[in-house]
C-alpha cells in the first residue's frame, strides 16, 4: 500500500487514514494508495463499516495542481478511486477537518456520510484556477443540496463554515469532540443498525424554477464571462438535473479537461504558483527565524492608517495608533468604528466583535507610547520631508529589535532608513487602498534591510492575509514604476483625441477591473498629483511639457475624482458619466503643447499602447533585480491593479504574445510616436528572447 494511505481495522470498523503532509492533497500516491486499501476492504466482510480520515491539520484541501501540467492528474482517475469508494457495500464515514476544498470535497462526497469537525470548512474552488469540478462535484453536490446553492458555491468558488454546510446537507453531523472518535462511534451505529451504503450518486433533489439555468447564464458580467469555466459549471450542474449521474459525469470530465487546457486556466494556474513562489526569499538561510511581531504601533490615523490598523486587529494583533492631535485621533477612530459598524449591520461580525476590535486600538499622541511594539509603520503624507521627520522620531524610540517600516508608495526607502539610523531594520511596507481590503502588500528590501526583516515581513503578510511580494528600492517600486507608462499613454491618448472612456472602455473590455481615468479618479487626482510633483522635486519625473498634463490640469482646477464629484468624469454618487469639459481641457493642452487631435484611435491602439509599456518596464525592473521572478510582478499587478487573472500578469502576457512581437510592436510605436526618453526602447531581456534564466 502506498506510503500516503493508512488501513487499521479496529473490530468490525476500518480506519483508512491518509498522511501526505502538508495539506494531504490528492496526488497520485493518495490515489493509489486509496485503491489499494478499498481492493483490500472489498472481500473482508468482517468490517461493516469504514471511517475515512486525514492526518495532520486537515482533510484532503485539494488537487496536486502541479499534477496538471505534469500531465498525470488522471493517473489513476480519481473518478475510479470514487467508484470504489462508492460501491464498497458497506457504509463510508468522512471525518472532516480543517478544509476540505476541491477534490478533497469530491472525496467526502463519494463516501456514503460526513461527519466534520465545527471548525472545518468545506468548498469547491476550482473557478480560481479557471477550471470546475472534475470528479463529480458538478453531478453529486447538486444532487444533495440542490441546484441553486450548488452553483452559488461552484461560481464563487467560496468555502462554507461546517454548520452552515450541515444545513445545506453537504454533511451529516457536525462535533465538537474529537472527530476520529466521533466518526467511528457514527460508523458503528451505522454497522448496528445494518446501515447500507447511501450514494450521493443516486440523490435526488427538486428541480429548480424552469428559467434558472437561462438567469443564471445571463447574470455573468463580462468579467466573469472572461472566465470559461463558469458557464461550463452551469451546463454541467444542470445535466446533474437533467441526465443519468453517468452522462453528467462524462460530460464534466470532456469539460473539465478542456478547460484545464485553455489559455485561461493555464494563466491562473501560474498565478497560483507565483502567489506561493513570491513567498521564498532567494538565497535566505533556511535557519533564518522571523521576529515576532505581538504588537503593531501606527503613524497617522488617516483612511490608509486606520485602514492598516483594522488589517493587524482583524488578525488579532492589538495596536497603537498615532496622531498629532486629539481631533485628528478622534476622527480616525471614528471612522475605524464606522467601517466596523458597517460591516455588522450587514451580518459580517457581531456588535461584540465591533467592540473587542475596537477594543484592541489603542489612541496616543505620544510617540514614546511605541516603546512596547514590535513593529511601526508611518503612514503619514507622501512627503519625503515629513516622512523623514517621524522617521528619525521612530528610530528613537523603538525598542531594539523592533521593525520600523514605511508605506510609501514612491519615495526613497533607503533614504528613509537613514533617518532612522536604523537600516538593518527598515523596511517598506507599501499597503494598497482601501488597506483592509486589497490583497496585496509590497515589502520593499533597502540596502541594508537585514534578512529575518523580510522573512519577518512576508510572516507578517501571511497573518494579515496578504499576498506579500518583495521589491528592491527604486521609484514606485514594482507595482507603481509600471503603472507610470500606463498613465502616461493613457494621458496622451486624450491628448491626441481619445475620450476617458474610450480609453477605459477599451482597457476594461479587455478585463481590466477599471480603466486607468476611473482608477485615478477613484484614488484620487489630487493624489496623483502630488505624487508628481514629489517625483518632479527628486529630479526623476521626465521633463516632456506634456507628461501627465491632464491629471496636473485637472487637479489645478479642483477635479480630484470622486470625493469632489468631478474629475476625468463627472460623478452622480459613484456613477462615471462623461463630461464635455474634460474633453475641452484636453483639446486646450494639445493646442498649448503642440500635439495634433484625430479621431482614429481605437481599441487596438489604446491596448498596445497601455499594456506594452507595462510588459518592458517589467523586463527593465527584472534586469536590474528590483523584482526576483517576473511571476513576482505579474502576482503584484492581478492582485493590486485590477489586471485580469485569467490573462496571468503582464509578464506572463509577454511570453502569450511572443517576446519578438512584443519588441517588433514597441519600436514600430517608437518609430511612430517618438521614442522621447528611451519609453519605446526595448529592454535588453526582451530582446534576448527569455525572462528567466542566465
Amino acid at each position: 500500500m502506498s506510503a500516503a494511505v493508512t488501513l487499521q481495522k479496529n473490530g468490525d470498523i476500518a480506519v483508512v487514514t491518509i498522511d501526505n503532509p502538508p495539506v494531504n492533497a490528492f496526488s497520485r500516491p493518495v490515489r493509489v494508495g486509496l485503491l489499494e486499501a478499498f481492493a483490500e476492504l472489498a472481500p473482508d466482510t468482517a468490517v461493516k463499516a469504514v471511517v475515512l480520515r486525514c492526518s495532520g491539520r486537515s482533510f484532503v484541501a485539494g488537487a496536486d495542481i502541479a499534477e496538471f501540467a505534469a500531465g498525470t492528474a488522471l493517473d489513476p482517475d480519481p473518478s475510479e478511486v470514487h467508484r470504489a469508494i462508492e460501491n464498497l457495500g458497506r457504509p463510508v464515514v468522512a471525518a472532516i477537518h480543517g478544509s476540505a476544498l476541491g477534490g478533497g470535497l469530491e472525496l467526502a462526497l463519494a463516501c456514503h456520510y460526513r461527519i466534520a469537525a465545527g471548525s472545518a470548512r468545506l468548498g469547491l474552488p476550482e473557478v480560481n484556477l479557471g477550471l470546475l469540478p472534475g470528479a463529480g462535484g458538478t453531478q453529486r453536490t447538486p444532487r444533495l443540496i440542490g441546484a441553486e446553492a450548488a452553483l452559488a458555491m461552484m461560481l464563487s468558488g467560496a468555502s462554507v463554515p461546517a454548520q452552515k454546510a450541515l444545513a445545506l446537507g453537504l454533511v451529516d453531523a457536525v462535533t465538537d469532540g474529537d472527530l476520529q472518535t466521533e466518526a467511528e462511534a457514527f460508523a458503528a451505529r451505522l454497522a448496528a443498525a445494518g446501515g447500507t451504503p447511501r450514494k450521493s450518486s443516486l440523490a435526488t433533489t427538486p428541480a429548480p424554477a424552469a428559467t434558472f439555468f437561462a438567469d443564471a447564464r445571463a447574470a455573468l458580467s463580462a468579467r466573469e464571462r472572461a472566465n470559461p469555466a463558469k458557464e461550463r459549471i452551469i451546463d454541467c450542474v444542470q445535466a446533474a438535473l437533467d441526465r443519468p449521474f453517468a452522462d453528467g459525469l462524462a460530460l464534466e470530465r470532456e469539460v473539465f479537461v478542456t478547460c484545464m487546457n485553455s489559455p485561461e486556466s493555464v494563466a491562473l494556474q501560474r498565478l497560483f504558483f507565483a502567489e506561493r513562489e513570491a513567498a521564498r526569499i532567494p538565497g535566505l538561510d533556511a535557519g533564518t527565524q522571523p521576529r515576532r511581531i505581538g504588537r503593531v504601533g501606527i503613524v497617522g490615523a488617516g483612511t490608509m492608517g486606520g485602514g492598516i490598523a483594522m488589517c493587524f486587529v482583524n488578525a488579532g494583533i492589538p495596536v497603537r495608533l498615532l496622531e498629532v492631535t486629539d481631533g485628528a485621533l478622534g476622527r480616525g477612530l471614528d471612522a475605524i468604528r464606522k467601517n466596523y459598524e458597517i460591516s455588522a449591520s450587514r451580518g459580517r461580525m457581531t456588535a461584540a466583535e465591533v467592540g473587542s476590535r475596537m477594543a484592541a486600538i489603542a489612541g496616543t499622541l505620544d510617540y514614546a507610547d511605541f516603546g512596547d511594539c514590535d513593529l511601526v509603520i508611518e503612514a503619514v503624507f507622501e512627503n519625503l520631508s515629513i516622512k523623514k521627520e517621524v522617521c528619525v522620531k521612530l528610530g528613537a524610540v523603538c525598542r531594539p529589535g523592533a521593525l520600523i517600516a514605511t508605506n510609501t508608495s514612491t519615495l526613497d526607502v533607503d533614504v528613509l532608513a537613514a533617518a532612522s539610523g536604523r537600516p538593518e531594520d527598515f523596511l517598506g511596507m507599501h499597503f494598497f487602498s482601501p488597506a483592509n481590503v486589497m490583497r496585496l502588500l509590497e515589502i520593499v528590501r533597502g540596502a541594508k534591510t537585514a534578512p529575518d526583516v523580510l522573512a519577518t515581513a512576508l510572516a507578517v503578510a501571511r497573518k494579515i492575509s496578504k499576498v506579500g511580494v518583495i521589491s528592491g528600492v527604486c521609484y514606485g517600486f514594482i507595482g507603481n514604476r509600471m503603472l507610470e507608462g500606463y498613465l502616461r499613454e493613457a494621458e496622451f491618448l486624450l491628448l491626441e483625441g481619445a475620450s476617458p472612456q474610450q480609453v477605459d472602455g477599451a482597457l476594461e473590455t479587455w478585463g481590466m477591473a477599471m480603466g486607468p481615468h476611473r482608477m485615478m479618479d477613484l484614488a484620487g487626482v489630487d493624489v496623483g498629483a502630488k505624487v508628481l510633483l514629489e517625483w518632479q522635486k527628486s529630479g526623476g519625473m521626465p521633463a516632456h511639457p506634456a507628461y501627465r498634463a491632464v491629471g496636473r490640469r485637472l487637479a489645478e482646477l479642483g477635479r480630484h475624482g470622486q470625493k469632489t464629484g468631478a474629475g476625468y468624469y463627472r460623478y452622480t454618487g459613484r456613477t462615471a458619466e462623461p463630461d464635455p469639459d474634460v474633453m475641452q481641457i484636453c483639446a486646450n493642452l494639445a493646442a498649448q503643447h503642440g500635439i495634433h487631435r484625430r479621431s482614429d484611435i481605437g481599441d487596438e491602439e489604446i491596448l498596445r499602447r497601455c499594456l506594452l509599456p507595462l510588459i518592458n518596464e517589467g523586463a527593465r525592473i527584472l534586469e536590474e533585480g528590483t523584482a526576483y521572478r517576473p511571476g513576482d510582478i505579474d502576482v503584484v499587478w492581478a492582485s493590486g491593479y485590477g489586471f485580469p487573472a485569467v490573462r496571468g500578469g503582464p509578464m506572463h502576457q509577454a511570453e502569450v504574445m511572443g517576446l519578438g512581437k512584443v519588441v517588433d510592436d514597441l519600436e514600430a510605436l517608437g518609430n511612430t510616436l517618438g521614442n522621447h526618453y528611451g519609453w519605446w526602447t526595448p529592454a535588453a531581456l526582451l530582446r534576448r528572447g527569455r525572462l528567466t534564466g542566465s
